[in-house]
């Protein structure tokens, strides 16, 4: 077993067994066939896979990235050889229903086996998107489309993709410019769905083209013309279609190759082993039923494709966090690895340092522990976070009518969260793990330089960071009368009750003030009424309060420490000590800039930039 793998099991086996109580889970009868032994075998073995195919295709997939060769992309043998692995055992439908081919899995035991594999090369294969897709036809499709698009993704078998973004339009949605038209009079009544022509250009299709399996699965966002034939400017006419690679029969036989063309790859920082693409929709070089256009099929009703779309999206945001956290986790066992083994310099002390004494391992150095805890507090914080979401989203599927509504609350405000502040946080870490090594880390011998660089994407992908603070100050916390602030708050106040009840009470009066910031903070934002005030700083906002869901996070660790004896347990204590002594402190900048609805960067004229 690899370093990073010894590392990263105990981590999870606390996470799941001392903390999300997993054992209790388990006897709900969607779970009966699971046990708390037979999950531990799950993540031994998607431990081994991960160490024999994914960790030694990490540096392959890095130096030989995707190839554009004659309207095909190329990719390495080992993206093939580690995407059988990973389908061949199971891991892709692992959550879903039996009826789909699932093991029925929670999801928290699914993001658990997910991170393993993230930590271990985060860029290999499209699984994420290939779940995400056949999940939202799951949820939103005709039981035909379930069958014939969504189950040979969850065999493996195809792979999906989503389609929103446009060169022109970036993450403005209400301004694309794809559209899609009827197909002919019989098209209203195919099997497979109302069938349509799109025409149209997407950008940053992750996966949109590759060998690794014999079709994939486009869900485009396209418009659809009203009654009289005119298209809406805004996002009310967007739909969502089925735009399969190669055209599907309605028994699920491929046919024909339909009009979706491959014009470039882009050429990326990180994440070099998925291909990045831009399509081209109904361009011509296809002819499918002999006429230009790709044929897609309508989900749902028309107009109601951003309402599905988020579907997979909001899935996606907190399979990204979990990602960017296993590329945090993956940095802090290296680096950690590297301090220990390798000496240098002597220890402080009042009376000099004594150049006849033996040098001392790195990881004697104060400001190298330092850099090693806030590694491990942004890493393993950002991992328990992202398997929190996950256990809501068990609670979502299996809990009471009550424990529904609060989950269903919960996620609303946290998904932000647990995309953005991995995303950051875990770029950080990885940064100081290069730090931690020196010259050595700057270098490609050793792969933090690389961890760093698949990291940076998170930031950007699945809405940026900017996007995402527009979402919680300005939607989240205002929805339903701040309903979701107040499931949360009463979360945070059961955690903090329960702290001083172990001898956390410092801690505890900390995070007691830490939320009250949070909340007046945006009271001050919105007190105006103005979005532009509100809204101005609330990327700050969004970096404050994930600090704040993070010492939640870290002093419910710490209690679930104090109960337990598992040999993780002092690490957690000392994390959690580490982020309140040197990061909590951080948000009181960040709320003063929010509450004064400072006016700076929304009134600073453009031609001083």
């Amino acid at each position: 077993m690899t370093e990073l793998q010894t590392k990263i099991l105990p981590t999870l086996d606390f996470l799941l067994n001392d903390w999300l109580q997993l054992p209790e889970l388990l006897t709900r009868t969607r779970f009966e066939d699971h046990s708390a032994e037979s999950v531990r075998d799950l993540l031994r073995a998607a431990s081994t896979i991960a160490a024999e195919k994914y960790e030694p295709a990490n540096r392959v997939i890095d130096d030989h990235e995707p190839v554009f060769d004659n309207g095909r992309v190329v990719l390495p043998k080992v993206t093939q050889e580690a995407w059988d692995a990973y389908v061949a055992f199971g891991f892709l439908p692992a959550s879903h229903d039996a009826e789909h081919g699932g093991m029925q899995l929670p999801r928290t035991a699914d993001f658990a086996v997910k991170t393993i594999f993230a930590a271990a090369s985060v860029g290999i294969s499209p699984a994420i998107l290939t779940d995400a897709n056949a999940s939202l036809l799951i949820e939103h499709g005709t039981p035909m489309q379930r069958d014939v698009f969504a189950r040979p993704q969850l065999a493996g078998r195809w792979a999906g993709t989503m389609c929103l973004s446009e060169s022109q339009a970036g993450s403005s949605l209400s301004d694309i410019t794809t559209v899609a038209v009827p197909d002919g009079e019989d098209g209203a009544d195919d099997p497979l769905g109302p069938r349509y022509r799109l025409t149209g250009n997407k950008m940053w299709i992750s996966g949109g083209e590759h060998d690794l399996t014999e079709n994939i699965v486009h869900l485009v966002l396209a418009k659809t013309p009203g009654p009289t034939g005119e298209i809406d400017p805004g996002t009310r006419g967007i739909s969502l279609f089925i735009v399969p690679k190669v055209v599907v029969t309605p028994d699920g036989e491929l046919g024909e190759r339909n009009d979706v063309t491959l014009v470039s790859l882009n050429h990326k920082l990180g994440y070099r082993g998925i291909p990045n693409t831009a399509l081209a929709f109904g361009d011509g070089t296809h002819q499918p039923r002999g006429a230009k256009g790709a044929l897609g099929h309508l989900v749902g009703a028309p107009g109601d494709g951003l309402r599905q779309m988020f579907h997979m999206m909001n899935a996606a945001r907190i399979e990204i966090g979990l990602g960017a956290a296993a590329l945090g986790f993956a940095g802090y066992a290296v680096s950690l690895a590297y301090a220990k083994d390798r000496t240098q310099g002597r220890p402080i002390t009042r009376t000099g340092k004594d150049a006849a004494a033996p040098q001392v391992a790195l990881v004697e150095h104060a400001d190298v522990k330092r850099m090693l805890l806030a590694q491990k507090a942004y890493s393993e914080g950002g991992i328990a976070l992202g398997l929190h979401a996950a256990r809501l989203l068990d609670e979502q599927r299996t809990g009471t009518e009550e424990g529904i509504a609060e989950a269903s609350d919960l996620l609303e405000i946290l998904t932000p969260i647990v995309k953005s502040w991995p995303s950051e946080w875990c770029l950080e870490a990885n940064s100081l793990a290069i730090q931690v090594m020196g010259g050595a880390g700057y270098t490609r011998d050793f792969p933090v330089e690389q961890f760093w660089r698949d990291s940076r994407l998170n930031m950007i992908h699945e809405g940026t960071h900017g996007i995402q603070g527009l979402d919680l100050l300005g939607r989240k916390v205002l929805q339903d009368n701040g309903r979701a602030v107040a499931a949360l708050g009463e979360r945070v106040w059961r955690t903090i009750e329960r702290a001083r009840t172990h001898g956390l009470d410092d801690r505890a009066s900390e995070l007691e003030l830490a939320w009250a910031s949070a909340v007046a903070a945006a009271t001050s934002a919105w007190s105006t009424g103005d979005p532009q005030d509100a809204l101005a700083n609330a990327t700050l906002y969004l970096q404050g309060f994930g600090h704040v869901v993070m010492a939640w996070i870290w002093l419910e660790l710490a209690v679930a420490a104090a109960d337990s004896t598992h040999a993780e347990a002092p690490g957690k204590t000392a994390a959690m000590h580490y982020f309140y002594a040197y990061e909590l402190p951080k948000i009181d900048a960040w709320f003063a800039v929010v509450a004064r609805r400072e006016p700076m960067t929304r009134d600073v004229p453009v031609g001083v930039l």
